[in-house]
């Protein structure tokens, strides 16, 4: 099983960053949280922050894992473990460097958007308010 790690970015207006895959990539254009597969010998947090640079050309300061889902994809042959972390940036603002496109959403906004079925569950979370990423947050310490 392949181990995957996504981030749940929420401004201070409530509003969730996700990003649209490009059109030459699997399952073009459907949207997601940014984030990627881990590596051999990377621990799920140095993926998260990894992957965040790469995708974004920002800097992680502090995540906490809000949950997990097992998804096989058809066009993948390996089940995927997606963990979803809570993130908070270094100030700066993201850019779509291995995106489409990206946008700020509310949470009522989200089922407007076509994502990944592996999402389909924590969208709607997000949507009705039953988890909320900034409250993970609270509870950990900046290092």
């Amino acid at each position: 099983m392949r181990t995957v790690v996504a981030a749940v970015i929420e401004r201070g207006d409530r509003r969730f960053l996700i990003g649209q895959r490009r059109r030459d990539d699997t399952s073009p254009l459907k949207w997601e949280f940014p984030g990627g597969k881990v590596r051999d010998g990377e621990t799920v947090e140095a993926a998260l922050a990894r992957e965040l640079h790469e995708e974004l050309g920002v800097t992680l300061t502090k995540c906490v894992e809000m949950g997990r889902v097992r998804h096989q994809y058809a066009a993948y042959p390996e089940e995927l473990e997606i963990r979803f972390f809570a993130a908070a940036l270094a100030e700066g603002e993201p850019a779509p460097l291995c995106f489409e496109q990206i946008a700020w959403v509310l949470p009522k906004e989200l089922g407007d958007y076509d994502f990944l079925a592996a999402n389909r569950e924590l969208i709607a979370n997000l949507a009705t308010g039953r988890i909320k990423p900034a409250e993970y947050l609270e509870r950990v310490q900046t290092p």
